[in-house]
């Protein structure tokens, strides 16, 4: 009989509630307000003639690597941070080999990992859920072959040290380190081009976040130009499809677009956390796009509560750490103003008090 691997029998699942997502989305880290009005341009002048042709990546490569900084070399076009997140676990990893993660984090840095056969060491972040650099350090042996690192983390909104993270890469010079930035436009500060001092390193980033194309799945993977080639070996020439390649150069040539959604996007930010403030509701300052806050027994009913009110946030109680804690997304000042203002009608539902008059 026919039988997948035992690696692949016993990897966890991961079911995004992806399903029924009616109403203001503030659950997945999305652009709440979508791409720039220059890609839908771009989308509305494809013909059929653009849909036939293979898809050509090197075009958009360079279009890319332009954009960022970095030559064509050091770059990859992946599907989204999954596929780069992928690549360099089929890359890298044997069967027995250790790859490293810090808990909680992004689910798909485990699944991938584990797929091959490597075994996945999970070390609890810190107190306030920062990043526990001496610990990662110590657990750095003779098998470890992956270091994953979201930076901002997923779903805590904490920043890791550049230093630090250059630390743990120079400590394992046998590891491939992957720094997922895919949340760099709200943090600021980037790992990018450390590859070229320290080659075993690794970045990626994305436009599902601050360039509302989650639909389109282009993410970039960044590397040394020695450790590229082999990422390309094992990547398809055709893992982008044609619509999302003509998309990317209207994407960044809208510069002002994405700067000012994410200004409004850090200001909703700064207005949600002072409002979690007067409240007296726990949550951990972020460096992203979200907040997380911790609601004891009013987790569920929050979320029930601004469900019905048309406004879908994430409970993540399933991860390690965030038993009864619910994320938030911001994102334009119509939305923020939104979230707030039945933010505190539900906490108001629910018995809270605020802690800070007004």
């Amino acid at each position: 009989m026919l039988k997948a691997r035992e690696s692949v029998r016993t990897l966890k699942e991961y079911h995004p509630p992806l399903g029924g997502r009616e109403g203001l989305r503030l659950d997945f880290n999305e652009n709440t307000a979508g791409c720039s009005p220059r890609v839908l341009e771009r989308l509305r002048q494809l013909d059929g003639e653009t849909l036939a042709r293979y898809p050509e990546r090197d075009k958009g490569e360079a279009v890319v690597a332009e954009h960022l900084g970095v030559s064509k070399d050091e770059l990859l076009l992946t599907n989204g941070t999954d596929e780069a997140i992928h690549l360099i676990c089929e890359t890298y990893l044997e069967p027995g080999d250790e790859a490293l993660i810090v808990a909680p984090t992004f689910a798909m840095f485990e699944i991938y990992a584990a797929a091959t056969g490597a075994r996945v060491i999970s070390i609890p972040a810190g107190k306030d859920f920062s990043f526990p650099t001496g610990e990662v350090l110590a657990r750095i042996g003779l098998c470890t072959r992956f270091i994953a690192v979201a930076n901002p983390n997923n779903p805590t909104g904490a920043f890791a040290a550049l230093d630090a993270l250059k630390q743990i890469a120079k400590a394992a010079p046998d590891a491939a380190v992957l720094i997922d930035e895919a949340y760099f436009e709200f943090a600021g500060e980037t790992m990018a081009p450390a590859w070229r001092n320290v080659p075993n390193l690794f970045v990626s980033r994305t436009f599902s976040k601050a360039y509302g194309m989650a639909g389109l799945r282009i993410g970039v993977l960044m590397g040394s130009t020695e450790q590229m080639p082999m990422l390309r070996r094992a990547s398809s020439p055709y893992n982008l499809n044609s619509v999302a390649l003509a998309c990317l150069p209207d994407a960044l040539g809208d510069r002002e677009y994405v700067q000012e959604y994410v200004a409004q996007a850090l200001a909703g930010r700064r207005d949600l956390e002072a409002e979690l403030d007067a409240w007296g509701v726990r949550y951990w300052p972020s460096c992203a796009n979200f907040v997380l806050m911790h609601l004891d027994e009013h987790c569920k009913p929050f979320v029930a509560e601004m469900r019905a009110r048309g406004i879908l946030v994430r409970d993540r109680s399933s991860d390690y750490g965030c038993q009864n804690c619910v994320r938030i997304t911001v994102g334009t000042r119509q939305h923020n103003a939104q979230l707030l203002a039945s933010l505190r009608e539900v906490f108001a539902r629910l018995g809270l008090r605020e802690k800070v008059a007004r």
